[in-house]
């Protein structure tokens, strides 16, 4: 396994955001010794039936960057969303900020710019985004060194951010009981997944690991934090040792049983583009829906 630049001794204070439309966590890190802090995996509202956007999960989060008087230095997106819109330009125009992605953003572009019909004008180069991550990449939040880590498997562009002795890991694993994200999705690959998982896996077992959704699995409350210990021995999908094999096969026969996401069709129309939503040539807002593409 790689070696990457983690202090454990640093702990970030952390603020959840829980979104019921769609079941993600967003989350204000703050770097203990500053007022420097970092949003990961924000939300945009829509309506999709009536084709409208709102802003109430982002605003609930602007309010809470400037109740507490810290600076935001980093907008993360874990990877490009399938069930959410990001509502990363509307923070960065009220707050500031870099926006980060992983640098395989342009192979999701690429596939999916194609899916949509996107034509020469849609830049598939992940320049609409500030910051490109290669695994390994390190950034500051105040006096936190952040490491970005390369786990693909679920999109081709997948990142678990690490900052201290807090891993955030948007869709690679959710909590013990439930599992793991699915791995059909163009791009995707099931061992690949596997392999993933196990890089978080060996991360200290007292790390602290914050889900990017959650769905309440038997009824119980929603809950987003667990850590690398608890996910080695109790995650129904890869704790215990389960092997690579018996993995590839579990998640191949479970996704091919799942539905798409209700918002696949728009989020990643929007989310490709770094949360900006696309216009038709007279400059309307404006969506596509291939057919039989997904």
């Amino acid at each position: 396994m790689p070696s990457y630049p983690i202090d454990m001794n640093v702990k970030p204070d952390v603020k959840a955001f829980f979104d019921p439309m769609t079941n993600t966590i967003s989350y204000v890190v703050k770097d203990p010794q500053s007022a420097s802090c970092a949003i990961i995996d924000s939300v945009m509202d829509i309506d999709y039936a009536a084709g409208r956007i709102s802003y109430t999960h982002a605003d609930e989060m602007i309010a809470y960057v400037e109740k507490s008087k810290l600076d935001l230095e980093w907008i993360i997106e874990t990877h490009v969303h399938a069930d959410h819109l990001s509502a990363a330009p509307y923070i960065k125009e009220k707050l500031g900020g870099k926006l980060g992605i992983g640098s395989k953003i342009k192979v999701v572009q690429d596939t999916f710019g194609k899916i949509f019909n996107e034509g020469t004008e849609f830049q598939r180069d992940g320049s609409q985004f500030d910051a490109l991550f290669e695994d390994g990449d390190t950034y500051q939040v105040g006096t936190m060194t952040c490491v970005a880590i390369y786990t693909p498997g679920h999109t081709p562009a997948c990142m678990v951010h690490v900052m201290g002795n807090a891993a955030f890991t948007g869709d690679t694993l959710f909590m013990p009981d439930g599992g793991s994200a699915r791995a059909d999705f163009p791009g995707g690959d099931a061992g690949t997944l596997y392999d993933s998982i196990q890089k978080v896996l060996a991360l200290p077992d007292d790390m602290r690991l914050f889900m990017c959704h959650d769905y309440g699995p038997n009824g119980r409350d929603i809950r987003w934090e667990t850590t690398v210990g608890d996910e080695k021995k109790f995650n129904i999908h890869v704790g215990q040792g389960k092997t690579r094999d018996d993995f590839i096969a579990f998640r191949t026969e479970r996704d091919a049983q799942l539905d798409m996401p209700r918002l696949i069709i728009p989020s990643l129309q929007v989310n490709m583009r770094a949360g900006d939503v696309p216009k038709d040539p007279f400059g309307r807002k404006m969506l596509k829906v291939p057919v039989d593409s997904l």
